[in-house]
């Protein structure tokens, strides 16, 4: 819970606390600590949801572009003549009555 902490540890850090601060302001010392913590994580999660928020329109965006593109390319290939690899042939009224 609190990382590399320790019960001695936190033993100490309780005493010195008491020491310092008295017994009528440790309790609310640790009331308003807790509130700090509490709108950290709050804020920190607004945060994160935000974040990503933006990261999930921008890959919309993105895959809209793609399907822009993609549709584009295709009408340009549906309104280009096919090509042909053979030469075109040409004939000669000549040619058609022998």
């Amino acid at each position: 819970m609190f990382g590399s902490l320790g019960m001695p540890e936190l033993i100490v850090i309780f005493v010195i606390a008491l020491i310092i601060f008295g017994p009528r302001k440790l309790p609310e010392l640790g009331k308003s600590l807790g509130k700090s913590i509490a709108e950290f994580k709050r804020a920190s999660n607004e945060l994160k949801s935000t974040l990503e928020e933006e990261i999930r329109m921008e890959e919309q965006k993105s895959k809209q572009e793609e399907a822009a593109k993609a549709a584009a390319a295709q009408s340009q290939q549906v309104s280009l003549p096919p090509a042909s690899d053979a030469a075109p042939t040409y004939e000669h009224k000549a040619d058609k009555t022998a």
